[in-house]
């Protein structure tokens, strides 16, 4: 059958085949040492966060350097209501931060980058999602997840020295593997990426293809037919967005980020030459989520830069608006919530700059830090987001707009809350992460017992993981009923005369982290091979190690500033504020981990599912419009107009 021919259909899956696909995607091996893995097996490995890892004295002038430059742009040419106002950046911003080197930031020197580590890019990000998040999306998604990153890792010399030159300088790249009825299920990927010579003939319509509308170049997540000489499978493509059949049919709109150039992208018979093919075929979504390990720390930066304004807008808010005679910072049903603020600001950046400098070093395997910072970055910043408009009153509820026509300082509290929502969805959704931590915080256990617990495996698999597991455990589980943290003078260093006890925060981390491991194995004997359906206590789970890692970052940020810099007595302060406040979180979840209404919820699922309760939903009208719920998107020509707009 010829390529013009074949056609593309969404391949049909069963629930175990699609978890066979994602688990084929993830990394197997650990290579190097992981504290958050350590973690989640009960061992608190303080000596691979402390001392806290220092950038290079040439990295810090070359990203200070830069950061200043681009505070200069931000200040004087990033007008952020303007893009609120018309839903779009300006060209003009655009094409001065392409002169300015910021779509090059992680791109290497001797390609035409800025070759910044990961550190200052995310510090960059944080400040120019400051003045406007859109901005912030539209540089991380090109360098993040966009065509420089999986060409960093697995593209040839060739494809480096043709597509990079371009990326740092002129060109803006998106990533496009989401599509209609496809999100988090990349086994039915539907479009196709059929092979004809020394081409591949792409087909398909890719969704949510942030910068797509004004994309240069694309990275393409397509599937290729298994065939004589082709092993198949989902593979990604360097596609020129300028190609015959491409289509970008509709620039999509948001509650937040109105700046954002995301649509919908058809491809109709576009030719791909087999060189812009990025790796071997079917190693697409390794190359996806291996890409995206580092890549999802720019979200958890721009989330560190909502924290800090948030911070700024609230002292000084609450310092003047007053309200029965003192300032409504020193009411405490307020002064509660600015407290949460600074003290989750500074977990935040603690947990962002430990886990981008450990990348930048590349010494320790960060998958499940760069996971975590993701999904607790951008939980945290909402809940900052939603105090600050609730700190603020009527006027967090009120658009900058309004009140700068009315003769107040325009601040755009509920914007940032809108801006922010998506964090929660980009990049793999709050509950995606949490599936995708568990499975590898469960890793070491599956390794050794996951035979006895999987249906397909024969009597002798299984009775020789029975005895691989018993020794395992046997060594294991003696090692999860002391430590540390019951040892009155352990970490002593984290307690300097005149300072709050951090030493006592984490003794408590060691003491959690190994009940945190006791729990994960008695779930595992209960549940068995019904775990991974128990994705309540998996979350609660994956939160509790999320809040363990934060306070031991946040205690290593405080003690690395009090022997550095001049503010250690009040990084002390709100390290200490901080995880005092996420102790009372964790206590919570261990105790909802087996008190919960898990199984009423599911009963109450199935009898709305079923309509039992429609009688419940009597009383309203529906406003929503006509129409399908999930768009078509067969494969074909386009039939609408071509709204792809490339900045010159």
């Amino acid at each position: 059958m010829s390529a013009a021919t074949t056609p593309s259909s969404r391949p049909t899956v069963t629930e175990r085949e699609a978890r066979q696909v994602a688990e084929a995607a993830r990394e197997q091996d650990w290579r190097k040492p992981s504290f958050a893995k350590e973690l989640f097996l009960g061992r608190f490995r303080l000596d691979l966060i402390h001392p806290h890892p220092l950038p290079a004295d040439d990295d810090v002038q070359r990203g200070e350097e830069f950061l200043a430059k681009l505070r200069d742009f931000c200040e004087t040419k990033i007008d952020g209501s303007v893009i609120e106002r018309d839903a779009r950046i300006p060209d003009q911003v655009i094409t001065g931060l392409k002169e300015l080197g910021a779509f090059g930031m992680k791109i290497d020197t001797k390609y035409g980058g800025l070759g910044l580590t990961q550190v200052y890019y995310n510090k960059a990000l944080a400040l120019v999602g400051s003045a406007n998040p859109a901005i912030g999306a539209l540089l991380s998604a090109h360098q993040s997840i966009g065509v420089p990153q999986p060409l960093k890792m697995f593209g040839t010399q060739e494809q480096k020295d043709t597509f990079l030159p371009r990326c740092a300088r002129t060109d803006i790249s998106a990533f496009l593997l989401t599509e209609p009825d496809v999100g988090s299920d990349p086994a039915r990927l539907a479009t196709t990426a059929v092979p004809d010579g020394d081409e591949y003939v792409l087909d398909g319509v890719k969704l949510w293809t942030t910068n797509g509308v004004v994309a240069d170049l694309l990275v393409v997540m397509a599937r290729v037919p298994k065939s004589e000489g082709h092993k198949g499978g989902i593979t990604a493509f360097v596609v020129e967005a300028a190609s015959d059949g491409v289509t970008v049919e509709n620039r999509n709109a948001f509650m937040g980020l109105r700046g954002l150039e995301n649509g919908v992208t058809r491809f109709h018979r576009v030719r791909v030459p087999a060189a812009n093919r990025i790796g071997p075929e079917g190693a697409g979504l390794k190359i996806a989520l291996t890409t995206l390990n580092t890549g999802r720390l720019s979200l958890p930066a721009m989330c560190v830069g909502a924290g800090k304004w948030c911070l700024k807008i609230a002292r000084e808010w609450s310092a003047v608006r007053e309200q029965w005679g003192k300032p409504v910072a020193l009411h405490e049903a307020v002064g509660s919530k600015i407290s949460f603020i600074a003290a989750t600001t500074f977990a935040l950046e603690a947990v962002l700059d430990l886990s981008s400098q450990m990348a930048d070093e590349d010494r320790n395997d960060i998958r499940i830090e760069a996971a975590l910072a993701k999904l607790y970055g951008s939980e945290m910043a909402c809940l900052m987001a939603d105090e600050l408009v609730q700190i603020r009153g009527g006027r967090g509820f009120e658009t900058a707009a309004s009140l700068e026509a009315r003769g107040e300082r325009a601040v755009p509290a509920e914007q940032i809350l809108r801006d922010l929502r998506i964090n929660r969805i980009f990049e793999g959704s709050t509950e995606i992460m949490h599936l995708l931590i568990a499975r590898e915080a469960v890793d070491a256990h599956l390794s050794v017992a996951g035979d006895l617990i999987d249906p397909d495996k024969t009597l002798a698999d299984k009775a020789k993981a029975g005895a691989q597991a018993g020794a395992f455990y046997a060594r294991w589980l003696p090692k999860l009923v002391a430590g540390p943290g019951q040892l009155p003078r352990s970490y002593a260093d984290f307690h300097p005369s005149g300072h709050p006890d951090l030493a006592a925060h984490l003794r408590y981390v060691e003491r959690a982290a190994r009940k945190l491991a006791r729990s994960t194995f008695y779930a595992m004997s209960r549940w068995q091979g019904r775990m991974e359906t128990k994705q309540g206590f998996l979350g609660r789970i994956v939160d509790i190690g999320a809040e363990l890692f934060a306070m031991s970052a946040a205690c290593v940020r405080a003690e690395h500033l009090r022997a550095t810099e001049d503010h250690g007595r009040e990084a002390y302060q709100l390290a200490d504020a901080f995880c005092r406040q996420s102790r009372i979180r964790v206590e919570e979840l261990f105790g909802r981990l087996w008190t919960n209404t898990d199984d009423l919820d599911h009963k109450v699922v199935k009898g709305v599912l079923g309509g039992a309760y429609e009688w419940l939903e009597q009383g309203i009208v529906d406003p929503s419009g006509d129409g399908p719920w999930i768009a078509d998107a067969t494969p074909g020509a386009s039939q609408r107009e071509n709204v792809h707009r490339p900045i010159p």
